[in-house]
């Protein structure tokens, strides 16, 4: 089987037409480049130097032949190499990664994918929503590479996650609705409302959160509508059919039929998260993470 140096050896010999120079070239021995001719010769069964005196050469019509494809498969293995060396600097390659469909909302995944455009242009990015219970199988399964999720109390072993950005809860409600009057609301003012809710069934979900705010106001939670994400949340609240508690961000979408509150008397806080393989072999998707955390730090978070 040919290997590199042999290719490399008689493009030497065919560019220089002598095998001193062929040789000067390569820094080796004269005697190794002739060994290394011969074995080409003797594997093809075919001559591909004329030897002349003085080591000067000619190529046989085999040779030329040769050449052409010699010179097309070096430069075929120095890109691999390139591609190789790119790869392990984690400058190029192809990472999955799940956000959850709020995560668009805060800004905060843009500004990430933002940044790590910016220092490593060359990685592709694959991204896809899914929820939070989803992403973290996937990437326990190696489906995923890295996750924007909302944290959990624990984790599967061998995946962790850190904090990249809080922000504080608010209610969506149409621009009609009665409590739109007050500038901010109190928990105890949404005890005879119908709410709409993201994923229900979610165990760490944006339930969890109506659930204290209905403790902290007194009412029992009434939900009328279980929703894939906080587009359909919004809609349904745009067209008066409840209202939406989520996260500040929730008004960056645009929607001009409705009014966003904020909460005098629930400070709680919703929580994002970059999760990943604690062992990740990949050098583009450390980077990835820690770009998360960097971004994390930027905003006065710990990420821990």
């Amino acid at each position: 089987m040919l290997d590199a140096r042999q290719l490399r050896y008689f493009i030497a010999v065919a560019e220089e037409l002598h095998f001193a120079r062929a040789a000067d070239r390569l820094n080796v021995a004269q005697s190794a480049v002739s060994l290394q001719i011969k074995g080409l010769e003797d594997a093809f069964g075919a001559r591909l130097v004329n030897r002349r005196k003085r080591a000067a050469v000619s190529l046989t019509e085999a040779g030329r032949l040769f050449l052409c494809e010699a010179v097309a498969a070096i430069r075929q293995v120095e890109r691999a190499e390139q591609v190789g060396r790119l790869a392990a600097r984690g400058e190029i390659g192809q990472i999955e990664v799940g956000y959850v469909t709020s995560a668009a909302m805060n800004r905060i995944l843009p500004r990430l994918l933002r940044e790590y455009r910016r220092s490593h242009p060359a990685v592709q990015l694959r991204l896809t929503t899914m929820e939070t219970p989803r992403q973290l199988d996937a990437l326990a399964e190696g489906r995923l590479d890295a996750a924007l999720i909302r944290p959990r109390s624990s984790y599967a072993p061998g995946v962790a996650a850190h904090v990249i950005h809080r922000e504080a809860l608010c209610v969506a409600l149409a621009a009609d609705h009665p409590l739109a009057r007050s500038q901010a609301l109190h928990a105890a003012d949404l005890g005879d409302e119908a709410f709409i809710v993201p994923q229900v069934g979610e165990s760490s979900g944006f339930v969890r959160h109506l659930e204290r705010l209905a403790a902290a106001g007194g009412f029992p939670v009434k939900i009328v509508h279980d929703v894939s994400d906080f587009v359909t949340a919004l809609s349904m609240a745009a067209g008066g059919y409840g209202v939406v508690l989520g996260p500040e961000s929730m008004r960056e979408l645009g929607f001009s039929e409705l009014l966003f509150r904020p909460l005098a008397d629930f400070p709680e806080k919703v929580e994002l998260a970059i999760a990943f393989r604690v062992a990740e072999p990949s050098a583009s998707v450390r980077a990835f993470i820690d770009a998360a955390v960097a971004l994390g730090r930027q905003r006065g978070l710990d990420a821990a």
